[in-house]
């Protein structure tokens, strides 16, 4: 780790053969597990129908159940595992704390807030089916605000507070504070409102509208855009903020720019897919295991094809292939990442700020 961040320092470091064989491994996996989701679902379809459905394009049952439910799903699960991941990367280098993760430290809780706000303000004369259409951008923009207010909150305080424990625990103290300002809401609002955002809150990759599923891709892709765009910054952050302003570096215009690519990328998966736990937080630890590096040029496309090939998986698993019955794959995300949070506790026992 020393001698890479000494040719850091100097210049990017190339990418070895050993992580081009391993970018090969994850993008031929994600191929896979892509399909995999595709052929499984609670409705058992033969092998050589999917086929028949996807290569001949045949009208039928089977064909609508791929292209209407089993495709948009695991297309869903493909985004929502790249931004839920990158977001997570984001904020354990801007916050320099490996516990960082945006359900751990509040984030998707003030997500959560900023839509409760819009479901669960409107009028009962307002339908659910009203939020459709332009309601979705107001829907995703209160959940980015919403986002965004608290990691602002929480970095103000990590600048005070260098202890690790000490910021998760605030985290914690947060979002349950946000949980009852929500709860106090919900016992106000309106029965169709509270329905909709109940239902919301379980959390589901498959039951996103045509048009919900636009818009979450063109604002994932933005937010992926941010920090490819932003790669530099982070390293240098990442080796703290006195060398990232020694080698000119504006510290709080890199800040606004990662705080919004977070807010983005955490916010419109929160707005649409419900709050999903752990692989914002679980799947950096794994890519920087498997490239065994720091540099964000290679660690942000690994965390992002990682993310979404964990992603699927997870779905794949939450639809019990053999069996009509579907877990919540809130379920299967936490019994993925709660092993990795706690090695990185372990290994991190001794952690008193440097990340």
């Amino acid at each position: 780790m020393k001698s890479f961040n000494t040719n850091r320092a100097e210049g990017s470091p190339s990418i070895t053969r050993k992580q081009k064989l391993i970018f090969l491994i994850l993008f031929f996996s994600l191929l896979l597990f892509l399909l995999l989701d595709v052929f499984f679902g609670t409705v058992s379809i033969r092998a050589s129908e999917v086929f028949k459905a996807l290569f001949e394009n045949s009208p039928g049952v089977n064909s609508t159940i791929i292209f209407e439910f089993r495709i948009p799903k695991a297309i869903t699960a493909l985004i929502v595992g790249m931004a839920l991941s990158l977001s997570g990367l984001l904020m354990q280098t801007v916050f320099r704390n490996p516990m960082a993760g945006p359900d751990v430290l509040g984030i998707s809780s003030g997500a959560s807030l900023g839509v409760a706000i819009v479901i669960l303000g409107f009028h009962t004369s307002i339908s659910v089916d009203s939020l459709r259409g332009l309601g979705n951008w107001i829907l995703i923009a209160a959940s980015w605000i919403g986002a965004g207010a608290v990691m602002i909150l929480i970095m103000s305080l990590s600048a005070r507070v260098r202890d690790i424990m000490t910021i998760l625990i605030i985290g914690i103290m947060l979002s349950s504070g946000l949980l009852a300002i929500v709860t106090i809401m919900q016992y106000f609002s309106a029965e169709s409102m509270l329905k909709a955002y109940i239902i919301w809150t379980m959390g589901s990759l498959g039951n996103l509208t045509a048009n919900q599923l636009h818009v979450l891709i063109i604002c994932v892709v933005a937010g992926i855009l941010l920090s490819l765009l932003s790669a530099k910054m982070l390293n240098a952050l990442s080796l703290g903020e006195n060398y990232a302003s020694s080698i000119g570096l504006n510290v709080k215009l890199s800040r606004a720019i990662i705080f919004a690519s977070t807010s983005i990328l955490a916010g419109s998966v929160t707005a649409f897919c419900g709050p999903i736990g752990f692989i914002g937080i679980a799947v950096p630890h794994i890519t920087r295991i498997l490239l065994r590096t720091s540099d964000h040029k290679i660690l942000i496309p690994g965390t992002i094809l990682t993310g979404a090939t964990v992603m699927l998986i997870s779905d794949i698993i939450s639809q019990m292939p053999g069996s009509d019955t579907v877990l919540p794959v809130n379920s299967v995300t936490s019994l993925i990442g709660i092993p990795v949070v706690i090695w990185v506790i372990l290994r991190n026992r001794k952690y008193s700020g440097s990340f």
